[in-house]
């Protein structure tokens, strides 16, 4: 038994399964609908239901409340359809154009840029074309069938010979799969993935200046943006803001500083919002996108990129829009949602 799905104002049109989510339909036809975590934590995915039924999965009350589903909003990626529905939705041009493929990967290299920063290089096969846009992520599938997500770092154009993406991880105790990559992982170990995911990634038709916004390993796919901004050569103002709790933590610290004297219009501003007696610190402390706001107090014809945790994403969004006049439809995130966030 077949559902049709119309999103509107695109009148794009595709078919559901029984059982299917909504969004797990639409990435496997290509239709690019806005989403993150595909666990019902983050929220990108919230569209408006306009006609049909649907059923809710698991997912964070937070992400969804009551007021809002009474309202007819919905999360593409835990809801289910029960009848032929209308989905009123912004359709991410580029978010479907790229096969999600099933592949393995080797571990090429590993290093330590921070006590809990490993930087892997995965290489990817040569019998299988993964591409992906800059700023999107793969998931790894474990032996239990569980999965973890992670951004590729660099951007598809500097994937290097032999070809491989960049993962930046941080080693959360206790976690699954951190835990094995802190632990047992070696070079030539072989992991499998899925991607690529998500719709984060750069708004090229776009000429706004930027305002690309990361905390803690967040600045993962900022820095794959970041390559691919200068790849195209474009001059849009971009003004990076990173935000870790101490100089440690900064564990690309030099890169950054060495991208902003590269390009012509990017500017770098890292924030600490913890530092240490010792770090020598004479830059920008306190919450990252409270130093945003203080520089930039009208955000009315800009873009703004944020990723990192979901606590900064949230403030950030909420914030940027009420406080400084960011149009709501210009703020795209990827919330890194841990998995004790999910519960």
């Amino acid at each position: 038994m077949n559902f049709q799905v119309t999103v509107q104002p695109s009148g794009r049109v595709f078919a559901v399964e029984r059982d299917e989510t909504l969004l797990g339909a639409a990435i496997r036809q290509g239709i690019g609908l806005p989403y993150g975590c595909k666990d019902g934590a983050c929220g990108s995915c919230k569209s408006k239901l306009l006609e049909g039924r649907v059923i809710h999965g698991a997912h964070q009350p937070k992400t969804l409340t009551e007021a809002e589903e009474v309202a007819g909003m919905v999360l593409t990626c835990c809801a289910t359809p029960q009848t032929d529905c209308v989905l009123e939705a912004r359709t991410v041009p580029g978010a479907g154009e790229f096969a999600v493929l099933k592949l393995p990967s080797r571990v090429l290299s590993m290093e330590r840029p921070s006590g809990d920063v490993a930087v892997v290089r995965l290489q990817l096969p040569a019998t299988q074309n993964f591409q992906f846009h800059a700023g999107q992520y793969v998931e790894f599938i474990l032996r239990d069938g569980a999965r973890r997500s992670y951004s590729m770092a660099n951007a598809p154009h500097n994937l290097g010979t032999p070809p491989a993406i960049e993962l930046h991880i941080r080693h959360m105790p206790g976690g699954k799969f951190t835990d094995h990559v802190f632990g047992a992982m070696k070079e030539k170990d072989i992991l499998r993935m899925e991607g690529p995911f998500g719709s984060f990634f750069l708004r090229e038709d776009s000429d706004k200046p930027m305002v690309l916004l990361a905390s803690g390993t967040g600045f993962a796919p900022i820095k794959a943006i970041i390559e691919r901004i200068q790849h195209l050569g474009l001059n849009r103002p971009t003004t990076l803001y990173w935000g870790c709790r101490s100089k440690a933590d900064l564990y690309l610290h030099d890169w950054a500083l060495k991208a902003a004297a590269e390009i012509p219009n990017l500017t770098y501003v890292p924030v600490l919002s913890e530092p240490r007696p010792d770090d020598d610190w004479s830059g920008r402390t306190g919450f990252v996108h409270e130093v945003v706001m203080r520089d930039l107090p009208d955000l009315s014809a800009y873009q703004v990129y944020a990723c990192g945790a979901p606590v900064m994403v949230d403030s950030a969004q909420r914030d940027f829009v009420a406080q400084c006049g960011l149009p709501a439809e210009e703020f795209y995130a990827d919330s890194f949602t841990s998995e004790a966030d999910k519960h």
